[in-house]
């Protein structure tokens, strides 16, 4: 069982006569990652968040290891996707006025993990990614730049998910932070083994995934409006 499976998959906004995405088919294996890189507007995040299940599709199927997103209530969806699936969103989305701690035991709360397992999951990431146990209790706005980089990816993976969704996080980045940032990213998720779908415009990360994939080749939709452009 793969862990991403998408079958004849169609979104469109409301209100929108176009499809933002028709995708014949898209397969991701368990532990496998992948670079999906595709222009601004090219509907990466609004793949990611169907991957989510932030979004529902308007046609076709979306199997989440093992799993079809569309039979779930936005409630079960919400529950699945905390257990199951971390996020690095591109604007890192920390909660400023919450303590590190705060911020990771809230997004562990969520998977329902005790006190106890979040405050030493919670650790044992903050030393992974080479960061003093001190910050714990530092407050997320007090951090540099570096740091929430850090504590972003220690909140994404705080429920050991399988699967692990990033959202163009490097593109603020100068090209040092940029590679610091994704070594870090990768050794973690190499440690743990899930799965990565990693949306970007920026063709030089693909050299860190396995598998690369341009969204414009498989989107038979913006495909179609290129060929009669």
């Amino acid at each position: 069982m793969p862990a991403i499976s998408i079958s004849k998959l169609g979104f469109t906004w409301p209100g929108s006569a176009a499809a933002v995405l028709d995708l014949p088919e898209l397969r991701v294996e368990k532990g496998e990652s992948v670079f999906l890189q595709g222009a601004s507007g090219s509907g990466k995040s609004t793949l990611l968040s169907l991957l989510a299940g932030t979004l529902t599709a308007s046609a076709g199927t979306v199997e989440v290891l093992g799993t079809d997103l569309a039979t779930l209530s936005a409630r079960k969806r919400d529950r699945f996707r905390a257990e199951h699936i971390g996020i690095v969103f591109q604007q890192f989305n920390l909660i400023p006025f919450l303590t590190v701690a705060g911020n990771l035991r809230l997004a562990s709360r969520f998977a329902n993990r005790s006190r106890g397992e979040a405050e030493a999951r919670a650790t044992q990431l903050i030393e992974a990614l080479r960061l003093d146990p001190s910050l714990l209790q530092r407050r997320a706005d007090r951090l540099s730049v570096g740091q929430q980089q850090r504590v972003a990816i220690a909140r994404a993976f705080i429920n050991e998910p399988e699967i692990l969704l990033a959202d163009e996080p490097t593109s603020a980045l100068d090209v040092e932070a940029r590679d610091m940032f994704m070594q870090l990213l990768m050794s973690v998720r190499e440690m743990t083994g899930c799965s990565m779908v990693f949306a970007s415009h920026d063709g030089s990360l693909a050299e860190f995934f396995e598998t690369r994939i341009e969204l414009a080749q498989i989107n038979a939709a913006q495909q179609e409006a290129i060929d009669h452009a």
